[in-house]
């Protein structure tokens, strides 16, 4: 890949670092173990936060480091330090090595490589000014005043990272990959009388400042943020019990990414902590109903050219036509597995040891009209937009909170509603998905996982889904 060159400048001319010899001090740490890599990273990241009409913080860090791991059997050492030179890579070595005392393993294949490039190498950062950055907030704060005289107070955030990263293996196998990371937020508060409400909007992906500082689309984020806080100004009480729910297309994919998503990665499956270890080839869901976990959409928040371990990324399909299918994998899990890595293994920085994690995960769209599922609803909640949840990965249990969702009453929205919960067991629900519209969609790109302490970003999205018979947690007396 071309990115050598680049993060050659970056870990060996600049850090004053021979090659050749941390080159030999991998190949010693990970003789006699399966697996194992040196990762090193360099990051710089930035964010200015607009609130109230003033600019209420600012920051820009950079950070660098790395982390050392070697594998044997189901045991991994690790030791990571941000001091990037060939001492602190040797002192890192003897911590790790113990972890193959004892141990004769047989070194797995290093990852095949790639040729692809999923989004530019350009950092981000540098793009445009920071005065501009700041004019940009105060604009976006000064648009949304004057759209409504509701409006009471608006928030905006802007912020970017250019991720540089090299990878290496026993044997003087490396890969590098230069990441860029671009999201802007806004926020907005309206008041009617005494009552206040909020809606919030955003976008990013892996491009650069320029995709987004144009005002149409700036001022797009805007409007559905104003939308928002609108339409829950009118919102009364969620009657509570079972009832039909449709799911919109888009941001909702996040519950099934969290109802659903984690129980399919590899380590839980491996483990048989997940509700769905041991049910490859069954029948998990409705038919009709395909999951993927896709990491290499261009330019996607989700997006991947290679994974924390070297292996590219790919299009993974878990559910295929209501069968499980696959899982996803990192390295480790995968041996373990006898199965193949699917380029999931992600770590947040280099302090952190690869977990099997998701990447753009979605339902593929299904051949009904949107229009055509709501008519069908006698009685039931249409869901457009979710805040947090919680999710129990061994039952499948969640409860999700509902930010912008709606009666549905004889196939027609009726009034919004505030306070609904979504109640239920992913497996459970992705067998009563009745009906899948044919709009399918990604989210705008704001999403991040947490994992083990970790985050990473994400993607979601999904089309217009009918479920039959979810639990909904409701405010009415």
């Amino acid at each position: 890949m071309t990115n050598l060159a680049t993060t050659d400048r970056l870990f060996f001319e600049r850090a004053g670092m021979d090659r050749d010899k941390i080159t030999r001090i991998v190949d010693d740490t990970l003789e006699g173990v399966d697996d194992g890599e040196l990762f090193i990273e360099y990051r710089q990241s930035e964010s200015l936060a607009f609130d109230d009409g003033r600019l209420k913080s600012a920051s820009f860090d950079t950070t660098q480091g790395f982390g050392l791991r070697a594998i044997a059997g189901e045991a991994s050492g690790y030791s990571h330090a941000s001091e990037l030179s060939e001492a602190a890579i040797k002192r890192a070595a003897e911590t790790v090595r113990a972890v193959r005392s004892g141990y004769n393993g047989v070194a797995a294949a290093a990852p095949q490589g790639t040729n692809q490039s999923l989004y530019t190498d350009d950092n981000p950062l540098g793009q445009i000014s920071f005065e501009d950055k700041v004019k940009l907030l105060a604009d976006i704060d000064a648009y949304a005043r004057g759209l409504d005289t509701r409006v009471r107070q608006v928030s905006a955030s802007i912020s970017g990272e250019w991720q540089a990263v090299q990878i290496l293996r026993r044997g003087g196998d490396r890969v590098a990959d230069i990441r860029p990371l671009v999201r802007l937020n806004v926020s907005v508060i309206a008041a009617d009388g005494d009552r206040m409400e909020a809606g919030s909007n955003g976008v990013g992906g892996r491009l650069s400042y320029a995709s987004f500082i144009d005002p149409d689309k700036w001022r797009a984020q805007v409007d559905e943020a104003l939308r928002q806080a609108i339409v829950n100004l009118d919102s009364v009480a969620t009657p509570a019990g079972e009832m039909a729910v449709v799911l919109g297309p888009g941001w909702p994919g996040i519950l099934l990414h969290e109802a659903i998503g984690h129980g399919l990665e590899g380590d839980f499956n491996r483990k048989k902590t997940s509700a769905f270890s041991g049910l490859l080839g069954e029948r998990v869901a409705s038919e009709g109903v395909t999951v993927v976990d896709d990491g290499t959409l261009n330019d996607r928040r989700g997006s991947l050219t290679v994974d924390d371990e070297g292996t590219p990324t790919s299009r993974t399909v878990l559910i295929e036509d209501g069968k499980l299918v696959g899982y996803m994998q990192d390295r480790q899990n995968a041996r373990l597995m006898g199965m193949d890595p699917t380029g999931n293994g992600r770590r947040e920085s280099y302090a952190c040891s690869p977990l099997p994690r998701m990447t753009n995960t979605y339902m593929m769209g299904g051949d009904r009209d949107p229009e055509e599922i709501l008519k069908s609803v006698k009685n039931g909640l249409y869901a457009v937009n979710f805040g947090g949840g919680q999710v129990d990965i061994t039952s499948g249990k969640f409860v999700f909170s509902c930010t912008e969702a709606y009666m549905i009453k004889d196939g027609k929205l009726g009034a919004p509603v505030k306070g609904a919960t979504l109640i239920g067991n992913g497996p459970d629900v992705l067998t009563r998905v009745s009906m899948i519209g044919n709009d399918m969609k990604l989210d705008p790109g704001v999403g991040t996982c947490g994992k083990d302490g970790q985050g990473v970003p994400v993607g979601v999205g999904q089309p217009t889904l009918l479920i039959d018979n979810l639990t909904v947690g409701g405010t009415a007396a």
